[in-house]
């Protein structure tokens, strides 16, 4: 079984690429922490570090190891604190993953206040993870409900998830720009303009998608820029760099260059889904989950447009 202080050792050694500074950050002499970071390698029969005079660098089969073990420590933080707490009979706090768009709907903020207003006392811990990483804490228990883009499989056999809101994407374009000026735009307005296409880290097939959505409603983009999210879109497109589709909670405030638009005739959304694990181990999970999905409603009627402005079902 893998000794945690081990990996403790071999993660700081991994991010200071010395031993020696790895030995200052521990507290420890660079001596003993070079036997520990060998034995390691011995136990696990695999070579983690090639090291010459000047430095120690990661292998490849290190660096794959490095991303499993800090995944191994953080989950091993939150059980002691979790067990920590439990132990001084509080209710364990709640660890709750999210993607970024459960921050800017409003969804996750306002379901905080609520549970503070009800439980002042409790600790919440916030996680900004990918979705399959959150699905991976909700089985592990690491976490105990997770915001993703996209639910989990129908057939799942531990997790069960509900849609929460349906963001419309709206039009971002220009301020001098010539069609800002145009009453209606239609997509033949849209055809061969500069764009910037808004990318999901989480899809490989984002940018397919994107061109399909815009070939589907009548238009063909000219995309000269990808951004990574939707607030470095629309910093391009304040600089006149092309059109963009962003989420309609991104643009609830006024930014400066940029005249936003709504296509009726394009009716896509980015959604969001609350995801839990079927069996509840402790009230709070139920309470705040029970939290969370009662502003779903109020949230789609923020949002029109969406696919889910009649209700979400749960499954």
């Amino acid at each position: 079984m893998l000794d945690l202080r081990l990996l403790h050792y071999f993660v700081a050694v991994a991010e200071e690429e010395h031993v020696g500074r790895a030995a200052e950050r521990l507290h420890i002499s660079q001596s003993p922490l070079s036997r520990q970071i060998a034995q390691l390698e011995k136990n696990l029969g695999l070579t983690l570090f090639e090291r010459s005079q000047q430095r120690i660098r990661l292998t490849s089969d290190g660096r794959v190891f490095l991303t499993e073990a800090r995944a191994l420590l953080r989950h091993a933080d939150r059980l002691e604190n979790l067990g920590r707490r439990l132990g001084r009979g509080e209710e364990g706090g709640l660890c709750i993953g999210y993607v970024a768009d459960a921050m800017h709907t409003g969804t996750l903020p306002a379901a905080l206040r609520a549970l503070r207003e009800e439980r002042p006392g409790i600790h919440v811990a916030l996680y900004d993870q990918e979705s399959a990483e959150q699905f991976e804490g909700l089985r592990q228990r690491s976490l105990d409900i997770a915001l993703v883009r996209t639910p989990p499989p129908e057939d799942d056999p531990d997790l069960s998830a509900a849609a929460l809101l349906q963001d419309p994407l709206l039009l971002a374009l220009p301020a001098d720009h010539p069609l800002a000026e145009k009453a209606e735009l239609t997509p033949e307005d849209l055809t061969g303009q500069p764009w910037i296409a808004v990318g999901d880290a989480q899809d490989a097939t984002w940018r397919d998608s994107f061109l399909a959505s815009c070939v589907a409603s009548g238009f063909t983009p000219d995309i000269r820029l990808d951004a990574a999210d939707p607030l470095t879109a629309l910093g391009l497109v304040a600089s006149s760099l092309g059109l963009a589709l962003v989420q309609k909670s991104m643009v609830r405030g006024s930014t400066d260059g940029v005249v936003v638009r709504e296509l009726l005739w394009y009716e896509r959304s980015v959604g969001l889904w609350a995801a839990w694990h079927r069996i509840d181990l402790r009230p709070v999970v139920a309470s705040f989950r029970e939290t969370v999905l009662a502003g779903q409603y109020t949230a789609q009627r923020r949002q029109p447009g969406g696919a889910g402005d009649g209700g979400a079902a749960a499954r």
